[in-house]
């Protein structure tokens, strides 16, 4: 079955995929949209302009809905059955423009041929909406491979929900998410989009939506805001910071030295520095004599209160949907005011968080199953034992956001350090001159120690004057 490649509306969904949403660290509790005009349509076998000038043009392999017949404040199961055909589509986005566009997508995604859309549609009909495919190819190579089991918003709800503000029209688009793997693509590559029902009749597929990256030759004016790529556009349109080039702040190597030397020495460091709110306060940890190093990933508790918590605080609150984004390394660090007259997690989401390959949970409130969470081989700092539900003091609220936790400003990013002192916060700038001069300051601890235990006198030693350091430098050469 084929169509012609135009449409009166395209609407696409901004997050949708678990695992996209995952890899982007955010997993959204409900689905936002933006607009994409008709002139952005192109068919198979089209070229897209990368702009002179611009270098993130990134590729997102999409199954886009094809709505068959006017439909206004429908159910779910009404808003699939209203779907007439499913097709392939590339939701192409130049990240340049995203500042400038300041949330709109308008120039970001609304280039002339940066909505490629198959002609070939598989009937709705002859399909199941949780058994399609997806897959991307760039330059023949596979790199997007996923379902629709695996969207966090069923295609009917999209359209149920979209419906309840707007009509939507016979030949609409609705775009419906990309999954993980959309990447930056060169001028000369060729990018190819299937989408099929595998397990269907027939295995019914659209074939492979072929585009082709060319380099634009028409400079931009300065009749508007021309684009501009800066790093954090960088690494989300490359999907990665090790992808787009970047070095990680924290690297295998300073994760080691940071957990070689305790969070005293760390402490005395930023202090030099002129950090002194840098500690956590009130928090003991579940797994004495293990040290945590990690990155900050925030979440917000607010006080309790009945209508806020009946929004937020059940079903996919935001404390689980952190907790299901978390990555390896990562330490999640949650503002609950001190309060510690009930349960921030408990043993399943903290088992959760071990599985993801978490490095340790913070909380300056309570913790339930403190028992069994004690048992996890991932060390939990919390601020007391209790038995209480989240519900009785906390909505869970915000995330990813700047927090304040045991009297402590902790921001997405910063690196988390922890140990039987309590844990403390390293700004990821300070984290390399701090790890390099607490390893140096705790290898001339362990000397004065050892000249105390052999009778020496504190006087000059501690800290060392020239005639000590002088020793100290002989005792380095032996080791």
């Amino acid at each position: 079955m084929t169509h012609e490649v135009t449409a009166p509306k395209i609407i696409a969904v901004h997050l949708n995929y678990r695992s996209r949403a995952e890899q982007r660290g955010r997993i959204p509790a409900h689905p936002s949209y933006f607009f994409k005009p008709a002139s952005s349509l192109s068919a198979s076998g089209s070229t897209i302009e990368r702009p002179t000038g611009t270098e993130l043009l990134a590729f997102e392999g999409e199954i886009a809905l094809i709505v068959g017949t006017d439909v206004r404040r429908v159910s779910p199961d009404e808003g699939w059955a209203a779907v007439s055909g499913v097709t392939a589509a590339n939701d192409f986005g130049l990240y340049d423009f995203r500042a400038a566009d300041k949330g709109s997508n308008v120039r970001s995604k609304g280039g002339d041929g940066y909505t490629p859309l198959s002609s070939e549609v598989i009937p709705a009909s002859a399909i199941d909406q949780d058994a399609l495919r997806v897959r991307t190819w760039v330059n023949g190579v596979l790199a997007q491979n996923d379902t629709s089991a695996g969207l966090i918003f069923p295609f009917g709800q999209l359209v149920a929900d979209l419906s309840q503000m707007m009509t939507l029209h016979a030949g609409d688009i609705i775009l419906t998410g990309t999954p993980a793997g959309s990447s930056v693509v060169q001028p000369g590559d060729t990018v190819e989009v299937e989408v099929d029902a595998p397990t269907a009749p027939g295995a019914p597929s659209t074939g492979r939506l072929v585009t082709t990256v060319v380099e634009g030759q028409a400079p931009f004016t300065d009749v508007g805001e021309k684009p501009r790529a800066t790093d954090a556009q960088r690494e989300a349109a490359w999907g990665s910071p090790e992808a787009a080039g970047f070095t990680p702040v924290l690297t295998d190597e300073l994760r080691e030295k940071l957990a070689s030397v305790g969070t005293a020495t760390i402490s005395s460091q930023l202090r030099k520095r002129g950090l002194n709110n840098v500690s956590i306060d009130g928090v003991t940890t579940t797994r004495p004599g293990v040290r945590m190093v990690g990155r900050a990933r925030t979440l917000r508790y607010i006080p309790n209160r009945e209508d806020l918590f009946a929004s937020h605080g059940g079903g996919y609150n935001a404390q689980k949907r952190i907790v299901d984004s978390l990555e390896s390394g990562d330490v999640l660090v949650m503002e609950a005011r001190g309060e510690s007259g009930t349960g921030t997690l408990g043993d399943v989401i903290a088992l959760r968080a071990q599985q993801l390959g978490a490095a340790g949970v913070v909380t300056d409130g309570g913790v339930r199953d403190v028992a069994e969470v004690a048992g996890f081989d991932m060390p939990t700092f919390h601020n007391g034992a209790h038995p209480a539900v989240l519900g009785r003091r906390h909505v869970p609220w915000d995330t990813d956001i700047t927090i304040a936790c045991g009297g402590a400003a902790v921001q997405p990013g910063d690196i988390i350090v922890g140990d039987d002192d309590g844990a403390i916060v390293i700004p990821p700038a300070l984290a390399a001159e701090v790890a390099d001069a607490a390893v140096e300051q705790e290898k001339s601890e362990e000397f004065i120690a050892e000249m105390v235990a052999a009778g020496e006198r504190i006087e000059g030693l501690f800290p060392m004057n020239d005639e000590w350091k002088d020793r100290y430098k002989a005792w380095l050469s032996r080791r």
